[in-house]
């Protein structure tokens, strides 16, 4: 038996007025998903339980069957796994987004959050940015004085580890969650020893905002990386193994750190896709490939595709339609035609991780609709897999329980 996890980012959505009061899910074509779906048992779930944020860090962590309310630290410790950054007791870890910040005479404080991404910066933009800070002697020496390094990653997603930290009582907001917001009031606040952090935003901002690599994202029409960000904080993380707890191996094929950390931390391998952005131009036939070698390897693989989740976040709507359709003509439907033709029996669990909402180009709590299918039953169902699907079906108190739904445990 072969068992598939597959996750599209932010998928689950409102319904959203530009598409007749129907959700992304309802109106994109989706005839593999929807198949399944006809055959198999579409439910509601909640992987992201109250209080903790409504976002991959928490959702993923209940897909993968820890509770978050247990396990989670921090969004970036699980980065930091997954890029091999081991953290020593004491030190907490960041994400340091290079983002932009609105142009304009006007005061830090009141310059609006334009893209928590820096217009989904590329690979060598995102290094030239950064080198830019870390290369400048004021920067330099306010990172040694705050006790911190920033590791550089072709992307916009960047990571600060603070040695001898203590981030108790200091709030750090995602700036996915505000955009077209001023930034002042959104700076890491609480205490005292929030100040660090800020200063080092006002200074990258200073240095970042004229600098040659900046105007050149200017002059092309990019979105200019004219800024850093401080969140997703947390301290190191331990989690139980994937092997002890299931009786089983497997793989984890994704563009974003977060998902190949958690699959680190939990015993299971971390594919790197050539190509894969987490964007919509990501390598969808390498990911494709991956996921097929990797079902030879391993009886248990998850393929987890960013591309909804960030869609949303730019307010591309058509772009978060599209992502769903390719997730299902790309990856889905290619899948299923091969383990059809290889006769290998299978089951696959399909969901979105939490909602990304359109209304608001931020995250939703609540429940989300999974999909689970088995190539030896057929439910007759009549289903389709989308919100109002989800729930009319099973609903799972805690997404904690889907694997266990899975493997039939």
């Amino acid at each position: 038996m072969k068992y598939l996890l597959v996750i599209g980012d932010g998928m689950a959505d409102d319904p959203v007025p530009r598409l007749g009061h129907k959700t992304p899910l309802q109106t994109a074509k989706k005839p593999a998903i929807d198949r399944m779906a006809s055959r198999g048992l579409v439910g509601s779930t909640v992987n992201c339980p109250p209080p903790l944020p409504a976002g991959s860090e928490t959702a993923i962590l209940s897909i993968f069957g820890c509770d978050p309310r247990r396990y989670f630290t921090g969004r970036s410790p699980m980065e930091a796994a997954a890029a091999g950054i081991e953290m020593r007791p004491g030190d907490a870890a960041f994400r340091c987004n290079l983002v932009t910040l609105e142009d304009g005479d006007m005061p830090l404080s009141d310059k609006r959050i334009l893209s928590h991404s820096a217009g989904s910066i590329d690979g060598p933009s995102a290094m030239a940015s950064t080198a830019a800070l870390l290369e400048d002697p004021r920067f330099s020496k306010a990172l040694r004085d705050a006790r911190m390094e920033i590791h550089r990653f072709p992307a916009f997603r960047q990571l600060a580890i603070q040695h001898d930290s203590d981030i108790r009582g200091i709030t750090f907001i995602p700036p996915h969650d505000h955009l077209g917001e001023p930034a002042g009031p959104l700076f890491p606040s609480g205490n005292p020893r929030a100040a660090v952090f800020a200063h080092l935003m006002e200074l990258a901002h200073e240095i970042l905002n004229h600098h040659p690599a900046t105007e050149q994202r200017r002059t092309s029409g990019g979105l200019p990386a004219n800024g850093i960000w401080f969140w997703a904080e947390g301290t190191a993380v331990a989690l139980p193994s994937f092997r002890a707890q299931y009786g089983m191996e497997g793989a984890v094929i994704s563009a974003v750190p977060l998902c190949h950390g958690i699959g680190v931390l939990r015993g299971l391998e971390m594919v790197e896709v050539e190509g894969a952005t987490g964007e919509l131009d990501t390598n969808f036939e390498g990911k494709l490939e991956a996921v097929w070698e990797k079902l030879q390897q391993y009886d248990f693989v998850c393929l987890h595709l960013e591309a909804p989740d960030e869609c949303t976040h730019n307010g591309d709507l058509p772009g978060k339609v599209q992502a769903i359709e390719w997730l299902d003509s790309r990856l889905v439907a290619p899948l299923l035609e091969r383990l059809e033709r290889a006769d290998l029996d299978h089951r696959v669990l399909l969901l979105s991780d939490h909602k990304t909402l359109t209304a608001t180009r931020g995250h939703g709590a609540g429940p989300v609709p999974f999909l689970l299918y088995d190539s030896r039953r057929d439910s007759k169902s009549g289903s389709t897999y989308d919100e109002p699907s989800g729930e009319k079906g099973p609903f799972l108190e805690s997404g904690t329980g889907l694997l266990t739904l899975l493997f039939e445990a």
